[in-house]
């Protein structure tokens, strides 16, 4: 288990990404995916409120409501670290308190909880104060609705002011940031990631496997029945090519998949603690769960990182 900063929660080395439930897989198939990732050992849930409002008939909310009633069926509550967000989804796409305060509350009651062990700010809102932002998650943590207080897609001068307000002014700290973040996506390496090592936070990484491609699944741009193509095509280049090439060779020197490879290389960044992952099967889930007994040597991180 990964503790998160100076929290009291730890957390899966593998944190199960939810963007899937209520999408890619139906209830049913979803219970099936959180049951196995909770027989091995798992605790840790991604979601948010928006998930999944880009599928036609849906609001959002829909992976929220799975988790909830699997966790109520399954009365595993206090064994689960639950994620989600504020500030995406439509109507509810700022960070000022009284969205915060009426998107909390609609995520308990969908969540089916009491409270949200870490709750996201989605994405900065710039035209709000930050003080105004924090000083409506400190009414919920004051509450109990909220445990910890996160951030994500914060660039780093945002993380370092939110930092700075919340211990000026005394209000929740942030104890993490879940960035766009894998090998194909660096860019966070250049600022954001150094931030989150100065101001002690964790890291959790989204789209940990390029939507995908670095399953290996999508080679020479066949995207074809996945319901992520563009998301995918873009790494359809010689650099994603060179990247599979090294991935591969990897994985045959360490009999493991390209996608624990992939997660294996995410875990061991600076300040990372879990990376993110979804499976919309319980076939694709052993690959993830894989992530927490592989470590890469010294050398095969510098292969990854050359090509």
């Amino acid at each position: 288990m990964k503790r998160i900063g100076t929290t009291d929660l730890t957390v899966h080395p593998l944190c199960l990404g939810g963007n899937v439930f209520g999408w890619g897989a139906d209830e049913r198939e979803s219970f099936r995916v959180l049951d196995a990732y909770a027989a091995a050992g798992g605790n840790f849930v991604d979601t948010a409120d928006v998930y999944s409002a880009w599928v036609d008939g849906n609001e959002g909310g829909e992976s929220e409501v799975i988790i909830g009633r699997w966790m109520a069926a399954r009365g595993n509550r206090d064994d689960m670290v639950v994620a989600t967000k504020v500030g995406m989804k439509a109507g509810l796409d700022d960070l000022r308190p009284d969205t915060i305060r009426q998107a909390a509350d609609a995520s308990l009651q969908r969540l089916g909880v009491d409270h949200i062990d870490l709750y996201y700010a989605h994405a900065d809102d710039a035209d709000t104060p930050v003080a105004e932002t924090l000083g409506a998650f400190g009414e919920l943590v004051a509450a109990g609705k909220v445990r910890h207080v996160a951030a994500s897609n914060f660039s780093a001068a945002r993380l370092r002011e939110s930092i700075e307000v919340a211990e000026e002014e005394g209000l929740p700290r942030y104890v993490a940031h879940q960035p766009h973040y894998n090998l194909l996506e660096r860019d966070v390496e250049t600022s954001v990631i150094p931030a989150t090592q100065d101001l002690g936070l964790a890291t959790f990484p989204y789209f940990s496997l390029a939507s995908g491609f670095l399953t290996g699944k999508h080679r020479d741009g066949d995207a074809a029945g996945s319901a992520r193509v563009s998301r995918v095509e873009k790494y359809a280049d010689a650099r994603g090519e060179r990247m599979l090439a090294a991935m591969d060779s990897v994985a045959e020197s360490r009999s493991a998949s390209l996608a624990t490879v992939a997660l294996a290389w995410l875990a061991q960044r600076p300040t990372v603690a879990s990376p993110i992952a979804s499976a919309r099967t319980v076939e694709q889930l052993p690959d993830l769960l894989a992530v927490a007994d592989l470590e890469l040597t010294a050398e095969e991180m510098a292969l990854l990182d050359r090509a």
